[in-house]
């Protein structure tokens, strides 16, 4: 399953999980309210996606832009 911005396919784990607290290992562990100390992609039955914790990934530059690409040309009087 792939992961978006929004959507409803965003794969179930612990560091996406409301009852996450905190992340303890480079966000490789994460501490649960429920269950201690976790593997951050592991998930259980009490999972509840809260989108604050997620992270999106960062878009690539499309192209690079020059001064002339902003500019108007005035000469089709």
């Amino acid at each position: 399953m792939s992961t978006t911005l929004f959507g409803k396919n965003i794969e179930p784990a612990c560091k996406y999980c409301e009852s996450a607290i905190q992340h303890v290992d480079e966000k490789r562990q994460v501490l649960c309210e429920k269950y201690g100390v976790v593997r951050a992609e592991y998930s259980c039955r009490k999972y509840v996606y809260d989108p604050t914790k997620r992270i999106p990934k960062q878009l690539k530059p499309l192209e690079k832009f020059d001064a002339e690409d902003f500019s108007l040309d005035l000469d089709d009087e």
